[in-house]
């Protein structure tokens, strides 16, 4: 397991907000990662809450903007955030477009070439991520939850749905649903995982969810005024899916709120009390 560097580290509200950075075995890369520890972790070892951001997002942009860090201080759950790819391999088209490649790692683990030896970010975020996090931090082994927003929803239902001995809470807002019916999924899954559109689907929440549901509750967050609600985030297909297989869904749809930060920031204590109900019961 590599070693890990700080960056920086601050006090916030009676915790410690750090930036990281390490030597990735999964993305053969640096990977730069946040943690909020907060302060009842002084007595002991708490659960975590890893948040997955979205298109174009980093490390900072979830601790930053979400206004999370007051009700994780208060819960006593401590806060993981990564960045959202690998970066600077220099790959053909890794930088030419926002919504591919640097900043767009999909939450997956590609196979198709030149992407499939270090865009790993599914292996990343399931296993080596909190393999360093709880061997470097006060977070109790295997009392984890996952939440993200956008492509980080996505990332948040798919690793949740997939591995659910791993993560015993699973929350989304604005979560790309059905990724493989959608231009930004198509997108990414085409070049990341080839032309055969049968082998998407081992990545599609939705998808996911119709074969093999979690046996707890998964809530998502949707604003209705949302941007990309109707072409690119498909709500509704989470909710057929679960109605299919018998998962337990809250999809609480927001009037007037968008796909930004102020709709996270609305909505985010809500689900640190949904995380950590679970987490600490």
């Amino acid at each position: 397991m590599s070693a890990i560097e700080t960056i920086s580290a601050h006090r916030c509200f009676d915790g410690t907000l750090g930036y990281y950075k390490h030597a990735s075995s999964e993305t053969k890369t640096a990977m730069k990662f946040s943690v909020f520890v907060p302060p009842q972790a002084a007595k002991g070892k708490v659960p975590a809450l890893y948040f997955l951001a979205g298109l174009t997002c980093t490390e900072e942009t979830f601790m930053i903007k979400a206004g999370a860090q007051r009700f994780a201080a208060q819960h006593g759950i401590m806060l993981v955030a990564c960045d959202t790819s690998p970066r600077g391999l220099g790959l053909p088209g890794e930088d030419a477009d926002w919504d591919f490649g640097t900043g767009a790692g999909f939450y997956l683990d590609a196979t198709a070439e030149p992407w499939a030896g270090h865009y790993r970010m599914f292996s990343y975020v399931n296993t080596e991520l909190p393999g360093i996090v709880e061997a470097n931090f006060p977070a109790l082994p295997g009392v984890r939850g996952i939440s993200g927003h956008s492509m980080g929803g996505h990332g948040a239902l798919t690793i949740g749905l997939r591995e659910p001995a791993r993560w015993r809470s699973v929350s989304a807002f604005a979560p790309i649903s059905n990724p493989v019916a959608v231009p930004w999924g198509e997108k990414a899954f085409g070049n990341y995982l080839g032309p055969d559109r049968a082998a998407w689907k081992a990545w599609d929440a939705s998808e996911l969810m119709r074969k093999a549901p979690r046996e707890d509750t998964i809530l998502v967050e949707q604003g209705m005024s949302d941007q990309f609600l109707t072409s690119q985030l498909h709500p509704e297909a989470l909710e057929q899916a679960a109605a299919a297989s018998g998962q337990k869904l809250v999809l609480n749809r927001r009037d007037g709120y968008d796909h930004s930060y102020w709709f996270i920031q609305s909505f985010v204590a809500d689900h640190i009390a949904f995380h950590a109900k679970v987490l600490k019961g």
